[in-house]
């Protein structure tokens, strides 16, 4: 009797053989507005001038013009394209979280297959399709062994990320179901991203989005010319999960409803650009708003996986030593909410972060650990100087599939975010674009708003 086909053939197999017309129509419409969030959220960072480093890279390593760069008129290597476009979109933290896998999801698939798809001239329904597919293994590798990789201080964006990227590309580039496994073998020894910069408050987590994606582009690429990657390279000895989780999990379960249990449409949508665990608590402490001077003490109840990411050590959530630091403070983005009546992306900015009534009103944060049946739900509990008690709770923030956003919300954040960059024109342009991209023989509608954004000064970025 045959051996079971490993998991990475279960997953590039679905990958390849996956066609548009079997893809539902809920899940189709979920995987064109995350597009759209993503596009939006890249075109806010270049408004506010976030995450451009690797848009100097991707410029500097000049090679085929085969992909368009979200805020340049140059068109770079694919794997370039994609490594400057995921740091972009994953920039602000403003972009879409898997809730089980613990992983933000397009900012490392849509820049990946984005920049295969303009290489080879695909067309939407195609772009579409590898986008799902994409969607689809990195919430299952990820889901596999839910938080267990940020236990471990990795981040799962980057380390289920690369397989997504790596089987989107693979399809794209019309692999065989060989070459794809291979590819996703490759892609396993490209997986990496530390938690680390939390500590020393370093804004290297965009970069883990774009290496994704640019990993996985290569890897795919490296396949097809011929190099070997281990087919066991989850669930094998020395495999992802035995690395990097110390376990391996039933991934019988991740890959045996492939095609009948979509993942895509339960990504979560952002609220507020900042870590999603702050958002449970964000979102209570909204329907309270107390003012601020009747505040005496505030406590956070946060799921346990909050604790080390969004409140220790103390003093450095308290008082954020730069804005990025500030994203993974729910004590100051609690008290900038509550002072300011609204979290955005100006919360997050040199001046704000030294804002000395938001500081003190972060002081008088403190945290208990509850049970939520959300990895990023979260109450609220406020007691005024004259002992008066007020409490929230949100279970499920709003954008997670048991709390949506609504299609026009989506729409709505992201013209927000895009009219940072681009004129109301090109703004409508793009998004009837990606919202019919179905009926989209080209890419050029999309590309083209992507290249001609422009700084909030109003200088333009490109032509």
């Amino acid at each position: 009797m045959s051996s079971p086909a490993s998991a990475a053939t279960q997953l590039a197999d679905f990958a390849l053989q996956l066609r548009y017309d079997e893809i539902p129509a809920p899940v189709v419409a979920a995987a064109k507005h995350h597009l759209l969030d993503a596009l939006g959220c890249g075109l806010a960072a270049v408004a506010l001038g976030e995450g451009g480093a690797g848009l100097a890279v991707a410029e500097a390593m000049s090679g085929a013009e085969e992909a368009s760069l979200i805020g340049a008129r140059e068109r770079v290597p694919a794997p370039s394209a994609a490594l400057a476009n995921g740091m972009r979109i994953h920039a602000l933290d403003f972009d879409d979280t898997h809730a089980e896998s613990v992983a933000h999801v397009s900012a490392v698939i849509v820049p990946a297959a984005l920049a295969v798809a303009e290489s080879r001239s695909i067309g939407g329904r195609e772009l579409l399709s590898a986008l799902v597919a994409g969607n689809e293994l990195v919430a299952r590798i990820g889901g596999a062994a839910p938080g267990e990789f940020h236990a471990r201080a990795f981040h799962p964006t980057a380390i289920a990320g690369v397989f997504g990227a790596a089987a989107a590309a693979a399809r794209l580039e019309g692999a065989q179901l060989e070459t794809a496994v291979s590819a996703l073998g490759i892609a396993g020894s490209m997986a990496s991203g530390l938690f680390v910069y939390l500590d020393d408050a370093t804004a290297t987590k965009p970069i883990h989005a774009g290496w994704a994606a640019h990993a996985g582009l290569v890897a795919a690429r490296l396949a097809a010319a011929g190099a070997q990657g281990p087919p066991h390279v989850l669930e094998g000895r020395f495999g992802l999960f035995d690395a990097f989780v110390g376990r391996v999990p039933d991934l019988d379960a991740a890959v045996a409803d492939l095609g009948r249990r979509w993942e895509t449409p339960r990504i979560a949508y952002k609220a507020y650009p900042n870590c999603h665990f702050c958002h449970g608590a964000l979102g209570a402490a909204a329907t309270l708003a107390p003012a601020p001077e009747r505040i005496a003490e505030i406590v956070a109840i946060v799921p346990s996986g909050a604790v080390d990411v969004v409140l220790e050590p103390g003093e450095s959530k308290r008082e954020p030593r730069t804005p990025y630091e500030a994203k993974f403070s729910l004590p100051y983005s609690l008290a900038a909410l509550l002072v300011n009546g609204r979290v955005g992306t100006q919360t997050y900015t040199e001046d704000a972060i030294v804002d000395p009534v938001v500081r003190a009103l972060a002081g008088r944060v403190r945290y208990e650990v509850g049970e939520f049946p959300s990895a990023f739900g979260g109450a609220i509990e406020v007691t005024t100087h004259d002992g008066e008690v007020l409490r929230a709770e949100l279970p499920h923030p709003a954008g997670a599939p048991e709390n949506p956003l609504s299609d026009a919300a989506v729409v709505a954040k992201f013209r927000d975010n895009a009219e940072l960059a681009l004129p109301a024109s090109r703004v409508h342009e793009l998004e009837a674009a990606v919202l019919a991209l179905e009926r989209q023989t080209d890419l050029a509608a999309l590309t083209g708003p992507l290249a001609a954004a422009r700084s909030a000064s109003g200088s333009a970025v490109s032509a």
